[in-house]
């Protein structure tokens, strides 16, 4: 059996207390033949140094994450697979075997894979519960392609910062599937993985996620959260004006009706906010609020 090689690039700034579990995370993988890329953004702390532990193939490139990601996917990894991460996550052991054999075996071009958010506070299990029904959505991403598709379509919009996600998405439907990995119940060595009891610690059972990724994102804050979703959609405009504002993707990615309801109604999904009816005042709340600071930047430019 013949294993390609499959390169994986971790996009970074200042993330000596993430790297090495990311990059502990990519050295226990069930399979064999992984190149590491690491892709810095100027880092004044000691990712960089922590990085060439583990690969001699670490970068400095910026200014953007779509900057660092094309760079590390498209001019450096020689794999036939490509994927990206981010270094505040923990890629679960069996992940990149799965998404190999589904899409060696399978009508697939690129992957969505499940993602779960690790913590333990209110909020932060709220955006754990929140994000568990975008996997495989318009409103997910592809993480997970055949280098060779990734080319073609010309990677990351590098003047988006946020959309680019749902813009390569759009790309890669143009030329062939994306699928949703599956997530695992089986994996033999999973007493003796070192990411065990630290995702635990942070609220979330691996077993029966080994395929998938855990975000070990900061425990929430609410500041920092709009803050940043202040910042990522200051490139829907030029998403939208890029895609055309009646696509149907863009409708439900920018539209109310899908993004407060129909992301959590379709597909038979609705019975799971009934599994946690406390969280739901949370996710709208969220929800509330980010639309609110949507409509005041729109006011603003109409000022």
């Amino acid at each position: 059996m013949t294993h390609p090689l499959v390169s994986i690039v971790i996009t970074t700034k200042n993330e000596e207390n993430n790297i090495e579990n990311c990059l502990i995370s990519i050295t226990e993988q069930t399979y064999p033949n992984i190149e590491v890329i690491v892709v810095d953004n100027n880092s004044t702390d000691k990712t960089f140094e922590i990085a060439l532990k583990f690969t001699d193939k670490v970068f400095n490139k910026g200014l953007e994450r779509s900057t660092q990601r094309n760079y590390g996917m498209v001019k450096i990894a020689c794999g036939k697979y490509v994927m990206f991460l981010d270094a505040d996550m923990i890629l679960g052991p069996k992940a990149i075997e799965a998404c190999v054999s589904m899409v060696e075996n399978e009508d697939c071009v690129a992957l969505h894979i499940p993602e779960f958010v690790l913590g333990t506070k209110y909020f932060t299990r709220v955006r754990r519960f929140e994000r568990s029904f975008y996997n495989g959505t318009v409103v997910d991403g592809a993480r997970f392609f055949k280098k060779s598709i990734f080319v073609e379509v010309g990677g990351f919009d590098e003047t988006m910062s946020g959309p680019e996600d749902w813009d390569i998405d759009k790309k890669i439907k143009q030329i062939g599937k994306i699928g949703l990995l599956p997530t695992s119940s089986n994996y033999l060595g999973e007493n003796s993985w070192k990411n065990k009891n630290f995702i635990i610690k942070r609220g979330v059972d691996p077993n029966e996620k080994w395929n998938s990724i855990f975000h070990n994102e900061s425990e929430f804050d609410i500041k920092i959260y709009l803050a940043k979703k202040k910042y990522y959609s200051k490139s829907i405009d030029n998403y939208v004006a890029k895609w055309g504002a009646k696509d149907p993707d863009v409708r439900k990615q920018t539209g109310i009706w899908y993004r407060f309801f129909g992301v959590f109604l379709e597909r038979g999904k609705w019975w799971r906010l009934l599994q946690k009816p406390l969280l739901i005042p949370g996710v709208y709340l969220l929800k509330i609020l980010i639309g609110l600071n949507f409509l005041r930047r729109n006011f603003h430019k109409l000022r």
